[in-house]
């Protein structure tokens, strides 16, 4: 099992123009690429393998050997302007530390000093495992913040469920809602949410009158006014992606954590919905009397004879 990795990065000046010029570079080896595949295609020539060109031009060379195949269209050049700066790491020389990755080739230099240019901050520690095999490592800015994506190999998870089921209906109004009766809201009728949400509308329209004001002839003229709105836009669009995603998380976690092994009866099996976490003793309306701890252990343990029994 692949499991893919995002993690933002904290570069300095120096590192973060450094990345710049790593993604203009792929974006120039691509083209290139693009380029050698269709002059060699007109003159009637095979098709070039990535073999028989230098290492940092596979990527263009993929997109052309997929063409050939029939499986994309025609690929285009990446213009400067439009494409969005990104790159790929060897992933044998990609390093990580619990709280820095190395990008080679930043500083060729021995001294530690210099050294130190290669190792970019994580904005998130322990996130990556330090040993392990990296796959396709790709480093990529989205308009405010650089990022990288990296694949981690994992096993197979071959354990049972030790919860108890639970169904959930997603909807339009609420956003799940669950069999014990539990309902989570939809986050997009919050006030807060809201309110983000026409300062955005009134932010893109403010953009697109100051286009039309700046229009000379067919074409928009992008004034330094608009750059700092369109920079506001984006960063106002981050802060609502992040707090979708931040809610999400929350609730799928909340879900996934939910323990019903101390609220369900050893004896009759009735779930008692209203155990409070300070109620530490657990009574039954059968008579049942027990530690609330005890009794979960008692019901996993079953739980795990039963599905011993089932694979048997």
């Amino acid at each position: 099992m692949i499991k893919t990795i995002r993690v933002m990065l904290l570069p300095n000046n120096k590192q973060r123009t450094k990345l710049f010029q790593y993604a203009n570079t792929a974006r120039f080896a691509y083209n290139w690429t693009l380029g050698r595949e269709q002059e060699n295609d007109k003159n009637g020539g095979k098709f070039i393998s990535d073999s028989d060109l230098r290492k940092e031009f596979t990527d263009a060379c993929d997109a052309y050997h997929k063409f050939f195949k029939g499986y994309t269209k025609h690929p285009k050049f990446k213009s400067k302007k439009h494409t969005i700066p990104s790159f790929y790491q060897d992933n044998i020389k990609i390093k990580f530390t619990d709280t820095n990755v190395k990008i080679e080739g930043f500083s060729t230099s021995k001294k530690k000093n210099k050294q130190k240019l290669n190792w970019i901050r994580l904005a998130e520690h322990d996130r990556i495992p330090t040993d392990g095999k990296y796959i396709n490592p790709r480093i990529k800015f989205d308009g405010l913040n650089w990022y990288l994506t990296v694949g981690m190999e994992y096993e197979d998870s071959v354990s049972f469920p030790v919860k108890e089921e639970i169904g959930i209906d997603l909807g339009i109004k609420e956003l799940a809602i669950c069999s014990d009766e539990k309902t989570y809201q939809n986050i997009n009728k919050t006030q807060k949410v809201k309110r983000l949400e026409k300062r955005k509308r009134r932010l893109q329209r403010f953009i697109s009158r100051r286009y039309e004001k700046n229009k000379k002839g067919e074409s928009y003229c992008k004034t330094s006014n608009i750059i700092k709105s369109e920079k506001k836009l984006l960063r106002l669009h981050h802060r609502l992606t992040n707090i979708r995603q931040n809610y999400l998380h929350q609730t799928t976690s909340e879900i996934i954590k939910q323990e019903p092994s101390s609220k369900l009866c050893s004896c009759c099996g009735t779930i008692k919905k209203d155990l409070k976490l300070s109620e530490r003793i657990y009574r039954c309306k059968c008579g049942n009397v027990i530690d609330r701890d005890y009794q979960a252990a008692l019901k996993l343990k079953r739980y795990g004879e039963m599905s011993l029994q089932s694979v048997t």
